[in-house]
């Protein structure tokens, strides 16, 4: 069963409203982010499972009304700098702003894609239109460069970054430490405005990814409360069609349709990327989505992992054939790999997958109602036109090409 895991900067003086945001935490055994000399007011490291709790951001912040100057403009006269560029949702969110009219400057690696497959004829192919810097972003310094070199203005920016593994190093590294250094490297060039790909299952922070973005959730609703100047609209997307479509080939095959339990246990409205980038590309200059975090989902009611793999063998044209999997067994693998883990510490990420798969398969991806305490289909907004059925349908007919889970598969 796949599942996704929903997955440079010089601080000058005259920046001094930079310096408000807390220092990363630390690790020495992070590369790249070890920081310039130059730089006093910034410390990168590393959290581990074992830090302070992570402060949960406050979903209606008190937040000084920002200056309309952005909103005022037409996105012809906006820059609008992207990170993650080249992933999944990213490359989807770039196509939206170039057919809107914006000006874009994506960021991608020298070579990108599932295990570093295209290299920068593919990326520059693939980012048509846009300015395509290539840079590292766990690397401020170089990111700065990259940046300062293009000598031009910023005036807004779409994070589209995610640990490509869930790994717990690899979450701090990228879902915060390289969110950061995008933050920062942006507003050296003026970024009024910050939008940011984060998740819908960060409401229950059990998980190293999630920790990581929450944290660095909490430092953009900080600086926008000191700084009048600047805005963030935090995006919360349910799951991707692609995190379930994993199965559509192997049932397609004649295999039973693989869950945990009785099928019940979770729920989802799942969105497609092209929706997610429509709404992502609205958050850039729509007053209303301003200093807000703003779960979304897709159209249509919320579906179990029963009802999707109904709707499968409807499509089908197949009577349905279910394998219920005891989700206790991965209560067992994890803490196996929890025992290990603690002898032989390069099992550490092992444990975290397992537990990562664990709750995508308990945990549903819907708004957690803070008065229950219970996920809530009715106050999960949907946005969009796309369906999973029709999703399903042309996987069927087509299969998975361009919706590969590379990195991201736990099982």
């Amino acid at each position: 069963m796949s599942l996704s895991s929903p997955n440079p900067l010089l601080l000058h003086h005259h920046h001094s409203h930079l310096s408000s945001l807390p220092p990363l935490p630390s690790s020495s055994s992070i590369p790249n982010l070890k920081p310039r000399r130059r730089i006093k007011t910034l410390t990168l490291s590393l959290h581990s499972s074992t830090s302070s709790p992570i402060p949960t951001p406050n979903p209606n912040p008190t937040i000084p009304t920002p200056s309309p100057s952005l909103r005022s403009k037409n996105p012809s006269d906006v820059t609008v700098l992207v990170t993650g560029a080249t992933g999944y949702i990213g490359r989807f969110v770039v196509r939206e702003l170039l057919r809107r009219g914006f000006a874009v400057v994506a960021v991608a690696r020298e070579r990108s894609g599932i295990r570093g497959r295209d290299g920068p004829d593919r990326t520059l192919s693939l980012l048509s239109g846009a300015s395509v810097v290539f840079s590292d972003v766990a690397d401020p310094a170089a990111l700065d460069r990259s940046l300062s070199a293009l000598g031009r203005r910023v005036d807004a920016v779409v994070c589209c970054l995610a640990s490509r593994s869930g790994g717990v190093r690899d979450s701090w590294k990228i879902d915060y430490a390289a969110a950061r250094n995008t933050l920062l490297s942006a507003r050296r060039l003026g970024a009024a405005h910050f939008v940011l790909l984060s998740a819908i299952c960060v409401q229950k922070p059990l998980l190293e990814f999630q920790r990581a973005k929450l944290k660095f959730e909490s430092e953009l609703q900080s600086l926008a409360a000191a700084d009048e100047n600047f805005t963030f609209s935090i995006v919360r997307p349910t799951a991707f069609f692609k995190s379930l479509g994993g199965q559509v080939e192997t049932v397609k095959g004649g295999k039973p349709y693989v869950m945990f339990g009785d099928g019940r246990l979770c729920a989802c409205k799942p969105i497609s990327e092209e929706d997610l980038a429509s709404f992502i590309v609205d958050c850039v200059l729509d007053e209303d989505k301003i200093n807000k975090i703003l779960p979304i989902g897709g159209p249509g009611k919320a579906l179990t992992p029963l009802e999707q793999g109904e709707m499968l063998f409807r499509l089908l044209g197949r009577e349905p054939k279910f394998l219920k999997v005891p989700i206790g067994i991965m209560d067992f693998a994890i803490n196996v790999f929890d025992v290990l883990s603690k002898v032989f510490p390069s099992l550490e990420d092992a444990a975290e997958f397992g537990r990562i798969g664990r709750y995508y398969a308990a945990e549903s991806m819907l708004v957690l109602d803070p008065e229950t305490g219970e996920y809530s289909a009715e106050k999960t907004p949907s946005y969009g036109k796309d369906t999973l059925e029709d999703f399903f349908a042309r996987v069927i007919k087509e299969g998975m090409a361009g919706q590969e889970l590379g990195e991201q598969t736990i099982f």
